[in-house]
Order: structure tokens, then C-alpha cells, then sequence
């Protein structure tokens, strides 16, 4: 095959079993799951490219996005990351058609095994995507809520008693053990009755559904997870070398060490 050059955008991913994955430079896509169990390498050419206007930049923020674009665009601001902190109804949204159709839809609230038990929330539109992107080998849909925001106050209510983070180290080897995400709604549902009533009184009864669907089981194309984590970098090597031995979440694992692709958005790579 011949060299393939772009930019990097995060890697799209179908539910199959295992996960399909390509490996996205620019408008190129090629399949990823083809080269395990051989050679690959990516090579960083040093030209960073925002993925919102386009420009050069010489760093990348807000996973690829030049300074003035994380500045000015919603999807870089910090309710994106803490929801409940959402200002949307106070009229300063960076982008308020960006929210319309991002954060005034519906959201998932949901129970992941990624590298143990795990709460998080995402758009209706992204399940199983988030998933996936997060190395889930387990999700379990738990409450349709009508907004981030409100999933938000969700997602607080109930990180007081699950982790609403991934140890992406655990995650990336591998061995999880089998939830009963079932079980664990049925313990936690009770937990947060007050705050769901809570909810509902202040923002109608359609505000939160409690969900009753099945747990999605995903698996991945790993021939052989790592017992000791190391880290590739763009920003100190710009070659990363090695035989693929699997794929997980946004990570290339290799019997070199592992790289989040995700993080190196708008990063210009060539494979070959």
C-alpha cells in the first residue's frame, strides 16, 4: 500500500465483533484492524493544523484546535467537560446553534465497565460511540435526560458513589472483569431518587426517563494486551514504530508502547 498522509482526526469505529476501526487522515481512511499482528508506523511531519478553521498552528488545544478557536468555540469551553456547569439559559453560550443541537438534546446517562464500574453521559446520537471511544467492554443506558445539563446534575449525583473516570492504563490491559451493570442500576437508581424528583419538580415530568434496556457487550481487536504501559508521543518522537498487537478506546496498542490517537488531533501523520 502506498503512503497515506493527513491529518489526524480521532478514529471512527464500528460495533462489530471485535470493534471495526480505520485509522482517519484527512478525507483517507484505511483499516486498522487489517494491520494487527504487523508492521506499522506513523510518522509526524511537525505541521499541527486546526481542525476547526484550518490554519498552522504551532500547538493544539482542546484536542486540535488552534488558541483562537479554543477561545471562541463552545465545544472547547469548560461546560463541555463539567455539563452542570452548563450557561446556555444565561444567554452566554460561545455558540449558541452549537448548543441548540449539541447540548439542548437529549443525553444518555449511563453504567460502563472500562477499567471497572463507571458513570458517564453522552448524546442520544453518540451511543455506542462513546463507548467505544472510552474501551467499554460493558454499557448499560440508565436515564434519558432532555439536556447536558441535566444529565450533568445526573452524572454529580451519582460520581458521589461510582467513578466517573477511566483508568486508561487498567483499560488498555485489558482483563476486566464481568459487571451486573443490571444489579448495579438497581442498587443506584434508589440512590439518586431525591435528585431525579428533584429534577422532574423544577423541570417538567418528560425532563428524566429511567431507561430499562439491554447491557451492551463489546469486544475489541487485541491479540495481546500490554503488562507494563508505555507511552509513544508525537511531541518528543516524531516516529512511532512497532507491530500492532490491538486497539482500544482512541489507543493503537504496539509491542512498542501505546498512543492516543484522540490526542494528537490535526497532527499531520503519514502511514507507511
Amino acid at each position: 500500500m502506498s503512503n497515506l498522509t493527513g491529518t489526524l482526526i480521532k478514529m471512527p469505529a464500528q460495533r462489530e465483533a471485535p470493534v471495526a476501526y480505520e485509522l482517519a487522515l484527512g478525507e483517507q481512511r484505511t483499516s486498522l484492524n487489517a494491520f494487527l499482528g504487523k508492521p506499522l508506523r506513523l510518522t509526524f511531519s511537525g505541521n499541527i493544523f486546526c481542525n476547526a478553521c484550518g490554519r498552522k498552528t504551532k500547538k493544539s488545544y482542546s484536542q486540535g484546535h488552534c488558541f483562537p478557536c479554543m477561545k471562541k468555540l463552545a465545544r472547547c469551553d469548560m461546560c463541555v467537560m463539567k455539563p452542570e456547569t452548563c450557561h446556555y439559559f444565561e444567554g452566554t453560550c460561545r455558540e449558541p446553534e452549537w448548543g441548540d443541537s449539541h447540548c439542548m438534546v437529549e443525553h444518555i446517562v449511563y453504567l460502563a465497565n472500562t477499567s471497572g464500574l463507571k458513570v458517564g453521559i453522552t448524546r442520544h446520537t453518540q451511543v455506542p460511540t462513546r463507548w467505544i471511544d472510552q474501551g467499554a467492554t460493558q454499557a448499560l443506558p440508565l436515564l434519558k435526560v432532555a439536556t447536558r445539563q441535566l444529565s450533568g446534575f445526573v452524572e454529580v449525583a451519582l460520581a458521589d458513589m461510582v467513578a466517573d473516570k477511566t483508568n486508561w492504563r487498567a483499560m488498555l490491559k485489558g482483563g476486566e472483569a464481568p459487571l451486573d451493570l443490571k444489579a448495579e442500576a438497581k442498587r443506584l437508581l434508589p440512590e439518586i431518587k431525591e435528585k431525579i424528583a428533584e429534577i422532574t419538580l423544577k423541570y417538567g415530568e418528560n425532563a428524566i426517563t429511567v431507561l430499562d434496556e439491554p447491557v451492551v457487550e463489546l469486544s475489541y481487536p487485541v491479540l495481546e494486551y500490554p503488562t507494563k504501559i508505555t507511552s509513544h508521543n508525537f511531541d518528543k518522537n516524531p516516529e512511532v514504530a512497532g507491530t500492532l498487537l490491538g486497539i482500544k478506546g482512541q489507543y493503537l496498542i504496539l509491542d512498542t508502547g501505546v498512543i492516543n490517537l484522540r490526542k494528537f488531533t490535526g497532527y499531520e501523520v503519514t502511514l507507511g
